[in-house]
């Protein structure tokens, strides 16, 4: 009954999960105290967890607009509209977001509905502004036809599905997209990209060799392409694709955009840098995902404090990525070459059939400058194949917060405190020392299960490397040493080797 207990306390790692409508009311109290960056922040989660709910997506589409995200907003709209037409309010702001976008013709359909829904309501000055605005630029406004209106609603859906991690659903619309306009090329490179995060790799390639041959020159083809051949290791194709891509000199904004995050994603720093600063220099505003990729680009090409100062832009923008910096985990003193900061090595680990070897690669990915690539990448992590301990390992690497009042999350924090205090005496973590580390994920694991508190950090740690180290050099290795080196007693010492010692795996138990 007590293994059955714990195994159902590893498997509980998540103890609060709140619905869409939590996360809409704090949403409503942030708009009150007019914080409109956890407004927008929460709003999303809301629309996230609640994709039916009329009023949620009414109100993001909203705010979406405000902040001038228009055919962001419209989609939005558009389905807070489908999902209750009758709305009336959901009417006025079609027709709203409809003028903003250019689809006049729905603008003022939409505005004259509204008037007849309510011809006392609310916005009813504001949609004889829009008609009287309409009337006025009747002849000035090229007005976009119903079909246009359509490519651009679904086109607009596929892409916040993909935003938002749905890539099943986004394949669909994207293959309906398709079949209806069969040159409209940034839908097949989307339908591609898709294709790729849901690990059909080859679909994902024939159909950019596909705009390719149809469409010479495709720059998101072959920025597509390049991030394949860099997740697939391919290195011959890799090299070949970007000995094009530098020799591209993009005029417009989304291809200079494009290139310059491609470059950086695959480590080509200095060359992301040079495109992505020459937007920003010539008024380029950009969005997080912009300053995301001009910070990485700049700090690691050089430029630390432009880097640093493109992220602080990023964190005014998107509060969630504040402390999540690239270079987080670096400093002058780290080793490049350590563990920590060996990409394959990580990804090695994090695969490993071993569980313990999978906790391990998780901690150092919590080290690691990789980090945010490894973690975005579409098949290196895969929840559905790790226990409940591997997660909270996970959830530690992406510094989460853990609930203490929650036996598992307090025992499991303080066994990574004695990581952190493992980590700390060795500076980094090399090929001699990762033993030290997998023999300590070893323990840490069966100690978890068992139930173990971890109680004292430092004679934990003082006492998994005397184990360690005495199983290579028995005759020089003293427990005098390592209580010296952790400032603690022998007697502490031995009293957590003995502790210890019953969750090795070869012990009788």
């Amino acid at each position: 009954m007590e293994k059955k207990r714990q195994k159902e306390k590893t498997n509980n790692v998540v103890t609060f999960i709140p619905n869409g409508e939590y996360y809409f009311n704090k949403a409503l109290k942030a708009i009150d105290k007019d914080q409109m960056d956890k407004a927008y922040k929460y709003m999303k989660r809301a629309a996230e967890l609640s994709p039916d709910d009329a009023h949620v997506l009414m109100q993001f589409g909203i705010l979406e607009m405000e902040a001038q995200n228009f055919e962001k907003a419209y989609e939005l709209i558009y389905t807070a509209y489908s999902l209750e037409p009758s709305e009336a309010e959901h009417v006025f702001f079609l027709a709203e977001i409809s003028g903003c976008i250019g689809l006049m013709r729905d603008a003022q359909k939409y505005a004259e509905m509204y008037l007849q829904m309510e011809p006392d309501g609310m916005y009813v000055q504001e949609a004889e502004d829009i008609l009287e605005f309409v009337q006025f630029e009747e002849n000035e406004v090229e007005f976009l036809d119903d079909d246009e209106s359509q490519k651009l609603i679904a086109q607009e859906k596929a892409r916040r599905l993909m935003e938002d991690g749905n890539f099943p659903e986004a394949i669909e619309v994207l293959e309906q997209i398709i079949e209806t306009y069969p040159d409209l090329w940034p839908a097949y490179n989307n339908l591609a990209l898709a294709y790729f995060y849901v690990g059909e790799t080859e679909q994902s390639r024939a159909l950019l060799h596909n705009v390719l041959r149809e469409n010479h020159g495709n720059l998101h083809a072959l920025c597509n392409l390049t991030v394949v051949a860099y997740y697939e290791k391919n290195e011959e194709e890799l090299q070949a694709l970007l000995e094009i891509l530098k020799k591209i000199n993009p005029y417009d904004w989304e291809n200079r955009y494009k290139l310059g995050a491609t470059l950086a994603l695959v480590g080509q720093y200095e060359l992301a840098y040079k495109w992505l600063q020459s937007m920003k220099k010539r008024g380029f505003t950009g969005d997080a995902g912009f300053y995301f990729w001009l910070a990485q680009s700049a700090y690691f090409s050089g430029r630390e404090e432009e880097g640093k100062a493109a992220w602080r832009i990023l964190v005014e923008m998107d509060p969630t990525k504040e402390g999540l910096e690239p270079w987080g985990n670096l400093s002058e003193e780290v080793n490049i070459d350590s563990l920590e900061q060996n990409r394959e090595f990580i990804i090695e680990k994090i695969n490993s059939k071993y569980s313990a070897h999978r906790m391990f690669g998780f901690f150092l990915l919590s080290k690691s400058a990789h980090k945010q690539e490894i973690i975005a990448h579409p098949k290196l992590i895969d929840l559905s194949k790790y226990s409940g301990i591997e997660k909270l390992c996970l959830a530690y690497a992406l510094q989460h917060s853990f609930n203490k009042k929650n036996e598992l999350e307090k025992y499991f924090v303080r066994s990574m405190e004695v990581a952190e205090e493992l980590y700390n005496k060795s500076g980094s973590i090399t090929i001699e020392s990762q033993y030290l580390f997998q023999m300590w994920f070893v323990l840490c694991e069966r100690a978890l299960k068992e139930g173990y508190e971890f109680k004292n950090i430092k004679a934990l740690a003082a006492s998994v490397e005397y184990m360690f180290y005495s199983t290579i050099n028995s005759e020089k290795i003293t427990k005098k040493h390592y209580a010296e080196k952790y400032s603690i007693s022998v007697s502490t010492l031995s009293k957590y080797i003995e502790e210890l010692v019953q969750f090795l795996p070869f012990d009788s138990k």
